[in-house]
């Protein structure tokens, strides 16, 4: 439907809900379901409220009625590639941490998952069957090879993992 390289660089997409031979709601699920998360700004001279809402709730930028004013379309051009740098930005970072948690032994995993759930070291110690010097030495291990300088930016980067590799 669209050039792949279209679809990998920077950007946003400019949709009409009538485009020649589909619409631009179904290149929107087609793209959805594909998984890429290009966003989309919807002009249409055709549109509606259903229509709207169906686009929003898909995940559109934005949905424009024509005629649109010059700054009002600017503005959700920005807005659209504002999203779409911070997607950029995110599975930047997700990939980084999925390298990272590849590097933890099956025990630092385990580890790291018992204290993104919040327990203590004494209750980590206990479920593992390992000593509480073990579990500190663990997640030690586990802080530095994560890079993280704090508990608080460890679970960050857990929350970033996608649920698999969260299950250890």
């Amino acid at each position: 439907m669209l050039d792949a390289d279209v679809l990998e660089s920077p950007g946003c997409l400019i949709l009409d809900v009538r485009m020649p031979g589909t619409s631009g709601l179904d290149l929107q699920h087609h793209l959805a379901k594909n998984g890429n998360p290009k966003p989309i700004i919807f002009l249409t001279g055709h549109g509606d409220i259903p229509m709207t809402v169906q686009a929003m709730k898909a995940g559109a930028v934005d949905f424009l009625t024509k005629p649109v004013r010059d700054q009002t379309l600017l503005d959700a051009v920005i807005a659209g590639i504002a999203v779409d740098a911070k997607r950029r930005a995110d599975a930047v970072i997700v990939k980084r941490n999925i390298e990272r948690v590849e590097t933890l032994t099956p025990r630092e995993r385990e580890v790291l998952r018992e204290v993104a759930r919040g327990r203590l070291n004494k209750q980590i110690a206990f479920d593992l069957g390992i000593s509480e010097v073990t579990v500190k030495l663990h997640r030690g291990n586990v802080m530095r090879k994560m890079e993280a300088a704090s508990i608080g930016e460890l679970i960050r980067a857990w929350e970033t993992l996608p649920a698999p590799m969260r299950e250890v």
